[in-house]
């Protein structure tokens, strides 16, 4: 059953919705005012997110925990936020070698979505709860759900249904006391203020989102052992670029020389976490990728064992 969306008024209390006045004459300001005042703006956001550390720190812990046991990290998200969700979904495989299906995204309209306004999608909740009921969602799956608003039908619906499953739920917006921080087991409120052009959420408070979804996803990998160091040793070396990249990875973890770091990467299919380990042991593929898969693919486990 589709839901009336609530009436506008209830956005006047939104610090995103926020209109107080007309503001700045931006048509009538020179460029590089216009883009000072960007620049200031977005300049806030960094902070508003580090004040968000002690539950975006318990959210990648918890998440961590459950994709550790082979749970899934599923976005729910309509219009700029359900695109970020999915943009985020898309990196990881590809720079921490996930596998797929692991980080999921969820927009509000579907796949046209990403491309194309749906916009009237994001006042269905139902949407919201079929979408994560299409997924086969469980106790070991994190659903979250992003909306700048907070208030948002179709995320609202996503995360209640996540919830009902037995799903470890994190709700992630840019106001205060939001009904989507109520409905969670891990609210985080990034409050960015009022936008540039009032209202407009794909500025302020998608730079926030950008950022905590970096944060969020990034630190999952590297707790679920994705990282060495800092390097990014299960990237999937697909192009020329990337191949280079696991040379350098494989030469700074390692000290060999470029030759034989590309010589052991050919022979470990490019993959650089299971070539660092061919070099440190001295050893073939098969005893390396045994010797991860008995340190749970922590590379440096093995490392340290040598």
């Amino acid at each position: 059953m589709t839901r009336t969306p609530p009436p506008s008024a209830s956005l006047d209390a939104l610090v995103t919705e926020r209109i107080d006045g007309i503001g700045p004459m931006l048509d009538a300001l020179p460029t590089t005012d216009l883009v000072r005042l960007m620049n200031d703006g977005d300049a806030a956001v960094a902070g508003a997110v580090r004040q968000q550390t002690p539950a975006l720190a318990a959210a990648v812990d918890a998440v961590a925990a459950r994709m550790a046991s082979g749970g899934r990290l599923i976005y729910a998200g309509a219009g700029t936020s359900g695109r970020l969700g999915i943009l985020d979904a898309s990196e990881i495989p590809p720079t921490f070698g996930a596998l797929p299906g692991q980080v999921v995204g969820l927009i509000a309209g579907g796949p046209r979505a990403v491309t194309d306004a749906v916009e009237a999608a994001e006042d269905n909740p139902e949407l919201g709860r079929a979408d994560v009921d299409a997924l086969d969602a469980g106790a070991l799956d994190t659903v979250v759900g992003i909306a700048s608003s907070g208030r948002t039908p179709y995320v609202l619906g996503a995360v209640r249904r996540a919830a009902e499953l037995g799903c470890l739920t994190v709700g992630l917006s840019c106001n205060a006391g939001a009904p989507l921080s109520a409905a969670v087991d891990i609210p985080l409120e990034v409050v960015v203020g009022e936008e540039i052009v009032r209202g407009s959420t794909r500025l302020r408070a998608g730079t926030a989102t950008k950022m905590v979804l970096n944060t969020l996803s990034t630190l999952v990998m590297v707790r679920l052992g994705k990282t060495y160091g800092s390097l990014m040793v299960d990237v999937q070396a697909t192009n020329d670029k990337l191949r280079q990249r696991a040379v350098r990875i494989v030469t700074t973890a390692t000290g060999a020389d470029e030759r034989t770091a590309r010589r052991v990467l050919e022979a470990a299919g490019w993959h650089a976490k299971t070539a660092i380990a061919m070099v440190a042991l001295d050893c073939d593929r098969d005893t390396a990728r045994a010797a991860l898969a008995a340190a749970s693919d922590r590379l440096g486990s093995v490392m340290e064992g040598h």
